[in-house]
């Protein structure tokens, strides 16, 4: 079975009581400590956020281990899940740029430039 970098787990290894809030921070990318806080205020305020929380915590998986392969990759994914559009549109850009300086390389190499090409003769 495939993780999905995309799904929100429960965030065990940060964990304070059952890992909803560390699963939320790595989720939005959001300190936990703020998240924590934030869920104490709601909960004295309004007393649904507890039963929320309860339910998060019985039906949330745990975070596998390994998820992410280094800190720029969980910022990537923290990233991807706060606007998936936007990344989308990067990885095309990024492509459309390579795609540009390969035409551009390869119009280069296939000219009839001769000059370039007695240059590239005189390495081989």
């Amino acid at each position: 079975m495939s993780v999905s970098r995309t799904k929100f787990y429960l965030d065990k290894q940060n964990a304070k009581v059952f890992g909803v809030c560390a699963g939320i921070a790595d989720y939005t990318g959001i300190d936990p400590l703020l998240v924590r806080i934030g869920t104490f205020v709601l909960t004295l305020a309004f007393g649904w956020p507890l039963l929320v929380y309860l339910v998060i915590a019985w039906a949330a998986e745990n975070k596998p281990a390994g998820l992410y392969t280094s800190p720029e990759d969980a910022k990537f994914w923290q990233g991807v899940r706060s606007n998936p559009r936007r990344s989308t549109a990067e990885v095309r850009s990024k492509f459309r740029d390579i795609d540009r300086r390969l035409a551009d390389i390869e119009l280069l190499y296939t000219s009839r430039n001769k000059r370039l090409s007695d240059e590239i003769d005189s390495l081989r």
